[in-house]
């Protein structure tokens, strides 16, 4: 989806506009984890099935579980993105390239889709066009984004420009792989290798039972 600019406002407008609004709101989640805002380092791990999104701070060694919310919208099915236009939500672990403070969608955060595996498959099978311009954005539509609703953007912007860009990663997979192994189903037979890899990236975030 392309999110498209619809204003003039910069990153530190937003910032200043909703920051200290927005830092107030998440000061529950942190005082109630026990962990220090901003984090130095900051996971998100969404689930497409259920249409949750985690969020966790500090080094996967010993993370924190911090907060989840629920994903207003997102479109496909369960398997990786891999062709322009065919809506699928993408499947892996990325990072956030840039925050746009103009989106049509109110926030925006792009993610580095197709990172380079998605990019290494894709000229192995000759798919030229894999996609781009995916993003976690506000409001509540989705063709192939992560769409959160107004509040949670908001919260997600603040909290990523705080702990910056290069400290924050997004995993993405089409179930839980806490509760079972991932299934490559149809998909191509790398995608094995992708849900290895989503397997254990999910596995080292496991909520206290106490």
């Amino acid at each position: 989806m392309t999110v498209k600019l619809t204003g003039q406002r910069s990153v530190a407008d937003v910032i200043t506009s909703i920051g200290s609004k927005t830092r107030n709101r998440m000061a529950v989640y942190f005082s109630a984890a026990q962990v220090a805002y901003p984090p130095n380092e900051l996971t998100m791990l969404a689930l497409k099935d259920s249409a949750y999104l985690e969020v966790w701070a500090g080094h996967a060694n010993h993370p924190a579980f911090i907060h989840r919310y629920k994903i207003k919208a997102l479109s496909g099915v369960s398997g990786p993105k891999l062709r322009e236009g065919d809506k699928q939500v993408p499947e892996g672990i990325y990072r956030i390239e840039g925050l746009n403070p103009n989106s049509s969608f109110y926030l925006s955060m792009k993610l580095n889709y197709p990172n380079n595996f998605d990019s290494q498959h894709a000229h192995a099978e000759g798919r030229t066009q894999p996609g781009s311009n995916i993003f976690i954005h506000g409001k509540s539509v989705s063709i192939g984004c992560l769409a959160m609703g107004d509040d949670a953007i908001e919260e997600l912007f603040v909290l990523v420009h705080d702990v910056g860009l290069h400290n924050v990663r997004i995993a993405i997979a089409p179930t839980d792989p806490r509760l079972a192994p991932l299934s490559i189903g149809h998909n191509p037979a790398w995608v094995a290798e992708l849900y290895r890899s989503l397997e254990h990236e999910f596995r080292q975030y496991v909520r206290s039972k106490t």
